[in-house]
């Protein structure tokens, strides 16, 4: 396994509970890269409004991912509260597209409804959650660590083939290499590099704040603004990745003033948080060229999972596991449905 992040440990999970010998690696740490640096969404569906998936994949097809990403938050977020989540019309031009996104959800039996809050107006989709994507990563790294699972953090992939995966610290040889590290994805393997392109997302965290500002995940201007209150009170937030135009398709993880000054102009003016800044952070993910992740068999022995167009903690978990059960039982109900 190439990246032990929440995909590749999901493969690893669901690979050692049947019983498979399995030697994981990461040129950083676990859950170092884009899993630990995102926002903490559990969103269901694809990375397009549902209403917009519908539309591209047809009403079938859609209503079945998004019942399977449904299922999958039940089985991440576990005990934890379903908070819901906040599509807030911003600017007002979004509200027709909250409103079809409403009525698609409505049409094919899912949960959501219309919202007014302090947050602003759009939709409340009650499935969705928030949680620590790191914390969460980790406690499955304990588990597959404790069943005899090897996993080598520091340890870059230089050159993966089927079958064989080359390290700075020797070679490794299996019946299958999963190369399951979305941002990096193209880069590692140039079979999908012209369906896996590289951006950079980045982040800030404030101190607490002394008051609650939202208890939803809360998403708007189409999804390019994203922010949560964490359980201590900091308040997290992403986005503005359109403000650097090309200079955003980079694997480059350097924050840029123009971006975070953005975020922190929202904070400030928006959420009305005066907080200090306490951490800036960037990591670097992948966009597919359509509306689904690259999940699949590249050749015999080697198979790839990413480009999840920034919305990995449900999709990629989803990824990792089908592809494991493609190599224990040749064939996986998700991957039927990514390839229609």
């Amino acid at each position: 396994m190439v990246g032990l992040g929440g995909s590749g440990l999901a493969a690893i999970e669901r690979l050692v509970g049947a019983g498979v010998d399995v030697v994981g690696i990461d040129s950083g740490l676990i859950a170092g890269g884009a899993t630990g640096a995102n926002g903490g969404f559990l969103l269901a569906g694809t990375s397009a409004f549902f209403d917009e998936t519908a539309e591209v994949l047809g009403p079938e097809r859609a209503s079945a991912i998004y019942g399977m990403t449904v299922d999958a938050i039940d089985r991440i977020a576990g005990d934890r509260p379903r908070t819901g989540s906040l599509r807030i019309a911003e600017p007002p031009e979004e509200l027709e597209s909250c409103r079809r996104h409403l009525e698609t959800l409505g049409d094919a039996g899912f949960g959501a409804e219309w919202y007014r809050g302090p947050e602003g107006e759009g939709l409340l989709i009650p499935d969705d959650t928030t949680y620590n994507p790191m914390a969460t990563a980790r406690e499955t790294a304990e588990r597959v660590l404790a069943a005899g699972v090897r996993l080598h953090e520091n340890t870059a992939a230089v050159e993966v083939a089927p079958g064989r995966v080359e390290t700075g610290r020797g070679t490794i040889e299996a019946d299958l290499v999963i190369v399951a590290v979305d941002g990096l994805l193209g880069p590692l393997v140039p079979a999908v590099a012209d369906r896996a392109r590289p951006t950079r997302l980045q982040m800030l965290a404030t101190d607490p704040v002394g008051r609650t500002i939202t208890e939803r995940a809360v998403y708007l201007r189409w999804g390019l603004e994203y922010y949560q209150q964490l359980p201590d009170g900091r308040i997290a937030i992403g986005g503005f990745r359109d403000v650097e135009g090309d200079g955003a398709w980079t694997t480059d993880t350097d924050t840029t003033p123009e971006v975070q000054s953005r975020l922190e102009d929202f904070v400030r003016d928006r959420l009305g948080v005066t907080a200090p800044v306490s951490h800036r952070w960037a990591a670097t993910v992948s966009f597919s060229d359509g509306i689904l992740p690259v999940c699949e068999t590249v050749s015999p022995g080697l198979s790839v999972a990413g480009a999840y167009n920034g919305t990995g903690n449900v999709i990629g978990r989803l990824c990792g596991e089908a592809l494991a059960d493609q190599y224990l039982a040749g064939g996986s109900t998700w991957l039927d449905l990514l390839r229609g």
